[in-house]
């Protein structure tokens, strides 16, 4: 187990810095920074599997910013389903240290509100390898890609379409017509995601739907209740 220091390193202060003035929940949408992020990492299980790869970028005032990315490759013993991330063990003995890499991205993402699509395992994984080296969490509002879209649907956003039951980035782009280049890379599944939440905010807009409380909720699905009528 890691020995985390008394005092933070500079690099984490000027991270949590800088969520002492950030983004409230009335905050307009289009003044959010939002950091579309995926990472490629060797198993599913966020507790005992290791980033292999890291994606990253922003979207601000409804535009995707290509000069604001971020990637990283890190060096790992074993990378798990070469078939699915396709970054073999040679390739990853070519990447930079665990640490090293998640320095970078909290150097990157500051205060930004992180966006994916089933997020939670991403920042579940990046909490576990924060938590193991310095026994800190990631401080960032996140958002899922899959919550707005089943909001939206709520909202009547998708009408005259069948309702969703496909829950998967893949269903998503079919449904905005997004091409799926790069499909499975941590930099090529961020730019999916970030054109598929492009076409979520202009539709989020549309239905009332402008500040960020209002696209940033998890989604919570509707309980049947049995009337006991038969």
């Amino acid at each position: 187990m890691a020995r985390h220091a008394l005092t933070p390193p500079p690099f984490i202060a000027t991270y949590q810095q800088g969520f002492e003035a950030t983004w409230a929940d009335d905050t307009p949408v289009e003044d959010v920074r939002f950091v579309v992020l995926d990472s490629e990492t060797s198993g599913l299980n966020p507790r005992i599997d290791r980033i292999i790869t890291i994606g990253a970028v922003a979207i601000q005032a409804g535009e995707i910013v290509l000069e604001d990315q971020f990637a990283s490759l890190v060096r790992v013993d074993d990378t798990g389903t070469v078939t699915v991330h396709g970054v073999t063990p040679e390739e990853s003995r070519r990447g930079i240290e665990e640490p090293e890499a998640l320095e970078r991205f909290l150097g990157y993402v500051r205060d930004g509100v992180i966006v994916g699509h089933h997020i939670g395992h991403d920042i579940a994984t990046f909490d576990t390898a924060y938590e193991k080296h310095w026994g800190m969490r990631l401080l960032n509002r996140s958002l899922d890609t899959m919550d707005l879209t089943l909001h939206l649907e709520q909202d009547h956003a998708f009408a005259g379409r069948p309702p969703i039951r496909e829950f998967t980035l893949d269903a998503l782009c079919e449904m905005f017509g997004v091409i799926p280049h790069d499909r499975h890379t941590a930099s090529g599944d961020a730019f999916i995601t970030a054109q598929v939440f492009l076409r979520l905010l202009k539709l989020a807009t549309r239905h009332g739907r402008t500040r960020l409380r209002d696209i940033s909720q998890d989604f919570v699905a509707p309980v049947a209740i049995d009337s006991g009528e038969t």
